[in-house]
């Protein structure tokens, strides 16, 4: 049976710290809103085959115009979010149920990290094929301390022995629909500023890296949305 590669796009988040009056995964930069750029990457990767979007609830019709303007035609489901990001997962995942087997691929990603790479992309799920899970991941170049309070420190972490783990995240479709029925069972995983990769540990599950791309950032302040938009000018100039 040909394995099918599903991309979960979490669009559920109210954007506060943007200070817009709008989610910022729809905020229009050139003239589009952030969340097209995104989904614009996924539909133009070959290796994946449907797209669905987990989405704040009223923007679901206006998420659906955009997306037909924009020409995204692997987009086949659009989830209502959830109260946290974990609950927002948690209802994109549940949702696919019925409409994959278990040796599927289902690739996770930030709707506000529309930068993307293709090799990267590429490269979580191949590594996903191999292992059963991938995380993008890139290594850490400053020196991390841990804080003894507020002013001083005797203790650090060699940067040697850890990794800067985003978006986007792939998992055989069976072990995450497992993951997220055990984490809400015992309420493992799922609070604070957990994800899917935190929450797979916490249950005991290895994770494999695969490549990262500084490039990859995430949109959560003004600033952020600055440096996308000179890299869009950048690029248009180029």
């Amino acid at each position: 049976m040909m394995i099918m590669t599903t991309a979960i796009i979490i669009a559920g988040g109210s954007g506060i710290r943007m200070g817009e009056s709008i989610p910022k995964q729809f905020i229009k930069v050139l003239g589009k809103p952030v969340m097209m750029y995104t989904l614009e990457g996924f539909q133009n990767h070959p290796l994946i085959d449907n797209i669905e979007v987990v989405c704040l609830d009223g923007w679901i019709e206006y998420l659906c115009e955009e997306a037909k303007k924009h020409g995204i035609t692997k987009l086949k489901w659009i989830v209502p979010g959830g109260k946290s990001g974990q609950e927002s997962i948690r209802n994109g995942v549940f949702n696919l149920e019925s409409k994959l087997s278990d040796d599927d691929i289902v690739v996770i990603h930030d709707g506000i990290r529309p930068l993307v790479d293709e090799s990267v992309l590429t490269d979580v799920i191949e590594k996903c094929k191999i292992h059963g899970n991938a995380v993008s991941s890139l290594p850490y170049n400053e020196q991390i301390f841990i804080a003894d309070n507020d002013y001083s420190t005797t203790r650090y972490i060699p940067r040697e022995t850890i990794r800067r783990v985003a978006t986007p995240q792939a998992y055989k479709f069976s072990l995450l629909d497992e993951k997220y029925h055990e984490a809400f069972e015992k309420e493992i995983g799922i609070y604070g500023s957990s994800y899917t990769n935190t929450m797979m540990v916490e249950l005991g599950v290895r994770l494999y890296f695969a490549s990262g791309s500084d490039k990859n950032i995430k949109l959560t302040t003004k600033d952020d949305l600055e440096i996308f938009t000179a890299y869009l000018n950048s690029k248009k100039n180029k």
